[in-house]
Order: structure tokens, then sequence, then C-alpha cells
């Protein structure tokens, strides 16, 4: 499929995709990042871990884009006597034949919010390493298929460490994105007091459902990405484990570990994912620069040197963007 034809199918879903920031905009205001950051994901087929205090609508994000798509929400307070079995499901005995039946837990839904990941242990969290990775459920002998389409967003608090256990990086990695959630501006601020002093205006309609998002998923696979932004792409995430051979020596003794390929087929999808968003049919290096610190913050291991002049990986992904050249 030609340039030309790409470009007329993604100008066939822009009204929808406008539609349905319109929806979401009845509810959410000014996380138009966030919100871009969802749809991405969800056309990409990633997962989102979002970090930030307490009372910046993370959960009110997911629920209210569920409705406007019209699909199956669950969620799930993850605490310390949370087993793996309340989140996947398990297998009940049935006294009646003797035999064992299948209980499925809340992980079998489109979207899940894991609401703060990091309050459980590593055996809870792993539960959901088959299920965002396959998009599958094993009990017992049986494999399960997840529903399509399957968003994870998790949360976690990044001030209270108290009884919090950190994310392996098994886990980590299979999330496409770390967003960070800040507070609104005080323009935004004011308008979310204004709109919740009264009962909100309507309801949130859906404007979009699975079979659509399929279709999303259809245009994404076209959408074009030039083999020099793809090498850009590359420079990126090498230079995240060889600073050195990219003129940026000072970062070497910063960075402990680079980011994973997972981080180069993010980027990937992620700047087409973007581009479409935007009504292109193409991938520009300036889709990259947008989502570079979303796929990469989570996957870079800092060294204790770098914690101590109060780097963060933030820091460092804006240094390999200043550096290496744009094609």
């Amino acid at each position: 499929m030609d340039l030309q034809q790409t470009t007329t199918r993604i100008t066939e879903q822009t009204a929808l995709i406008e539609r349905l920031r319109q929806e979401i905009g009845k509810v959410l205001v000014g996380q138009e990042k966030l919100v871009d950051r969802m749809l991405i994901a969800l056309i990409g087929g990633g997962h989102i871990l979002l970090e930030g205090v307490p009372g910046l609508a993370k959960t009110t994000a997911i629920r209210t884009l569920s409705q406007a798509l019209g699909l199956q929400f669950q969620r799930i307070s993850f605490t310390p006597d949370l087993l793996p079995a309340d989140v996947v499901g398990t297998l009940i005995y049935s006294q009646k034949d003797g035999s064992f039946l299948p209980k499925k837990g809340p992980v079998f839904t489109n979207l899940l919010l894991a609401d703060e990941i990091n309050r459980a242990p590593a055996k809870v969290q792993s539960a959901l390493l088959e299920a965002m990775q396959e998009q599958r459920v094993t009990l017992g002998d049986t494999t399960y298929p997840l529903p399509a389409p399957f968003l994870v967003m998790a949360t976690q608090n990044p001030i209270e460490q108290k009884g919090t256990y950190p994310l392996p990086e098994a886990q980590i990695d299979r999330f496409m994105m770390k967003c960070v959630v800040t507070y609104p501006s005080r323009d935004d601020e004011r308008r979310i007091m204004n709109r919740f002093t009264h009962p909100l205006a309507g309801e949130v309609a859906p404007v979009m459902d699975a079979a659509q998002i399929q279709t999303l998923r259809g245009v994404l696979d076209q959408v074009y990405c030039d083999e020099k932004v793809g090498e850009y792409i590359l420079d990126i995430v090498q230079a995240t484990r060889e600073p050195s051979a990219f003129g940026l020596a000072p970062l070497a003794n910063q960075i402990e570990m680079g980011a994973s390929p997972r981080a180069t087929l993010w980027l990937h999808v992620g700047a087409r994912a973007h581009a479409l968003l935007h009504g292109r049919a193409y991938a520009t290096p300036q889709d990259v620069k947008e989502i570079a610190r979303d796929v990469l913050r989570h996957r870079i291991l800092l060294t204790y040197e770098a914690e101590a002049e109060n780097v963060n990986a933030d820091q460092v992904v804006e240094t390999i963007l200043n550096t290496i050249p744009v094609p």
C-alpha cells in the first residue's frame, strides 16, 4: 500500500480519534499528553506505567478511556496480602463431578488498572508477566487467551517507599512507556474546580469499539518509517549501552545498564503511532523524540555515582537526544 492510500485511511480515522478526545475531555482536564500516550499504547499493543502523587486523575483517565471505547474495565488494588490467584484466577474443585473448573480473575478484561502495583510482592507482580507479554493466562493445564484489545495501566506513588516492593527489571521492561504525571497548571486546576462544582453535563458516550481499534492497528502497520529514522532509533538505544562510542563519555560512569531491545521495538512502534495520531502516514525523527523519554526512562539503570550527583534517567535521555545527530 502506497503512502497516498495510507494517508487517505488515516484521514478517515482522524475524525473518530478527535471525537474520542472530545469525549475523554468531558471528564479529564489538562492531560492531553497522557491521553496521547494511552492511545499510542492502545493502538501499538503496549502497556503503561504511571508515576505520580495521589489525586492526579490516573484512575479517572483509564476509566474514562474505557467508557469512551465501550470496553470492559477492571481495577485491582495491589496490596501486600494479594495473591497471584486474585489477579489471574484459579481452579475451583467441583463436588458435583469431581472436576476442577476455571475461575477467571479480573485480568480477563480489556483495560486493566493495576493500582499501586509496587505495594504487592514480586510473586503477585510476576502473575502479570505472561498476560502482558503473550496476551494469555495459564490456569492448570489450559491456556486461555485474553480479550482483545488488552491494555494494562499500572500506577505507583513515587514518594512513599515504606512497605513497597520495587518492580523487577523483567516486569518493568514489559511496559511500553513510563509516564510521569505532574500537577496541572493553574488554569487547568481552575477548570477542574469549576467543572466539578456542578454535576457533569453529560455521560461519556462510547465512540469507538474493539473492531475499530483493530482497524487502527491495521492502519498503523502501513505507517511508513524511513530507514534513516530507523537508524536514528538504533543510535539512541545503542548510546544508552555504549555512550563513549557516540561521544558521550561522561555518561559511561552514570549508566550501569542500557535499554533492552524492547526499547528499539517500542520506539519504532510508538513513533509510527504518534505520527498516526497526528494525521501523518510517515514517522519523523521528531516523533521519536516525542516518545523517547517515556520509552527509555524506566529501561536505563543508573549507577550510584549518578544518584549521588542527583542525575536522573530523564536527564540522561535528554543528553542523548541533544547529542545524537538528527537525520
